[in-house]
């Protein structure tokens, strides 16, 4: 069995689907949910669904190994960044090529980049009068949102669509597409 770490700032709904997922799977399981946030409302789910959780410093994950020996005792196979908003530090890079991914609400390489998440890519693909959106399964480099593209989803922006109802569309995304794709880049580690 592989083991899955999950790096998540916020809100989480993306780390309980992937969490829900593998419990029903006997190749991979999720060993841990991490997070910059002591307020995220992530941790509350991992608990909820008996993760084990890490919160950290920007000192921490910038200044120290003190991550990846974590990583690295709990045998981390992947990496899973679901709402992780900080830039990954080469250290990780180094130590799990191809091995972190992420997740972007909207169709790569539009709307991405430091400071593109949530409400404000919807809100900037509304604006720009886009007929679709979607999300972008990709692997991670020191880039934000640059690394090499696995998957796309698309879905239709209606001339009435609000950033509340773009972001429904794009969670339904995510959460169709999202922990089957992990599934699919573990088998081939």
């Amino acid at each position: 069995m592989k083991n899955i770490a999950i790096f998540a700032s916020g809100n989480g709904s993306n780390a309980e689907e992937i969490i829900r997922y593998f419990e029903k799977r006997s190749d991979g399981h999720v060993r841990l949910v991490l997070t910059n946030n002591q307020e995220a409302k992530v941790l509350e789910r991992a608990k909820r669904l008996g993760v084990e959780t890490v919160t950290f410093s920007r000192n921490q994950f910038y200044s120290t190994i003190e991550i990846l020996e974590i990583l690295n005792q709990q045998k981390i196979d992947l990496i899973v960044l679901a709402g992780f908003l900080w830039l990954i530090p080469g250290y990780l890079l180094q130590n799990f090529p191809k091995r972190i991914i992420n997740i972007h609400p909207a169709l790569l390489p539009k709307y991405g980049g430091k400071g593109m998440y949530g409400a404000k890519v919807h809100e900037s693909v509304i604006k720009s009068g886009d007929a679709e959106s979607g999300i972008t399964i990709h692997y991670v480099n020191e880039f934000y949102d640059d690394g090499q593209i696995i998957f796309q989803a698309r879905c239709p922006v209606e001339p009435s669509e609000t950033v509340d109802s773009l972001a429904n569309k794009i969670h339904e995304l995510e959460h169709k597409y999202f922990p089957v794709l992990v599934d699919q880049v573990l088998a081939t580690l």
